[in-house]
């Protein structure tokens, strides 16, 4: 499946964005202290307190690998990464040597049903055009046995943003009520609604959990 928004982001456009945001876990953690007052690393603490280590997670959009680097310096060591850009992808490769990343898009994750216990994006649904955004979901849906964790611009409704002077390439949403409403076999587990802290923008931070089958039952009844 190829979109206006992969062609975009495949092109110098993309490059340029993985450029600027090169950082070490030690500068995201500055970078989310500056924007929030709270490090990416707290935030991970948690939402993935009751994560086991050696879970399998996935990042759909890993970029450089900025997540995964931090994720393995907290000790999950089970760590795979998709990404559609050439260039963030090397990059990524020549950081995390112990991670297993592909190219591929959100569209089409090469893994079969089930096979990670968790999916995450960080910062990428946001990119991805409302009208292909279910295709998205219901692929980490898919491939996700037990988690789906999510960081994300927040607004109650869809809403567009020119990014970058760019039309249609940037969308706010309640993110995770949308994984909710595809998909009656979640449950939302935490969800914090990270204001900044020099403007009035919302991010989103989410876990969700799929039901157990007694759980399930329980909501049909």
């Amino acid at each position: 499946m190829k979109t206006a928004q992969i062609e975009r982001w495949q092109n110098n456009f993309g490059r340029e964005y993985t450029d600027r945001n090169s950082l070490s876990p030690e500068n995201l953690d500055s970078l989310y202290r500056k924007n929030y007052g709270v490090t990416r690393r707290e935030i991970n603490q948690r939402f993935l307190a009751d994560i086991p280590k050696n879970s399998r997670i996935l990042e759909v959009g890993c970029n450089e690998g900025n997540q995964l680097c931090m994720l393995q310096e907290m000790g999950f060591h089970h760590l795979y990464g998709i990404e559609i850009q050439d260039y963030a992808l090397s990059k990524a490769r020549k950081r995390i040597d112990t991670a297993e990343l592909v190219k591929a898009t959100a569209f089409e994750i090469p893994y079969p049903d089930g096979f990670f216990d968790l999916v995450f994006t960080s910062g990428v649904l946001i990119h991805i055009a409302p009208v292909d955004l279910p295709a998205a979901i219901s692929e980490i849906y898919r491939c996700a046995k037990r988690w789906i964790w999510g960081f994300e611009y927040y607004a109650p409704q869809m809403t567009e943003v020119v990014y970058r002077g760019h039309e249609s390439l940037l969308w706010k949403a309640d993110y995770a009520r949308l994984y909710l409403q595809m998909f009656s076999g979640l449950r939302l587990l935490r969800e914090e609604r990270l204001r900044y802290l020099e403007n009035e923008n919302v991010d989103t931070a989410f876990l969700l959990e799929r039901k157990s089958p007694a759980q399930a039952e329980d909501t049909r009844s």
